[in-house]
């Protein structure tokens, strides 16, 4: 049963081992790591000073979104209804 345990043991030396005698450095060119971060920065909505008015902003035009999908559901649904009932005759 201590049999698997010095096995154990070994493997995470021999592992650790292993791992440090790797020493590979991976560097990325900086022309591209700049050219996204100004990216980002153009491509960030303004919404003012204030995190206030950004959530301001934000539920409004979620709101906004909300009342056109209404809108087109309540559309929908009367053309709908209109097309299954039969017209009126006069």
């Amino acid at each position: 049963m201590h049999n698997w345990k010095k096995e154990l043991d070994a493997l995470v030396a021999q592992t650790t081992n292993f791992t440090e005698s790797l020493k590979v450095q991976v560097e990325r060119p900086k022309s591209l790591l700049g050219k996204a971060t100004e990216e980002a920065r153009v491509n960030a909505p303004d919404y003012g000073d204030s995190e206030r008015e950004e959530i301001k902003k934000r539920v409004e035009r979620f709101q906004a979104h909300q009342e056109r999908f209404k809108r087109e559901r309540e559309n929908y649904a009367d053309s709908l209804l209109r097309r299954i009932r039969p017209a009126p005759e006069a």
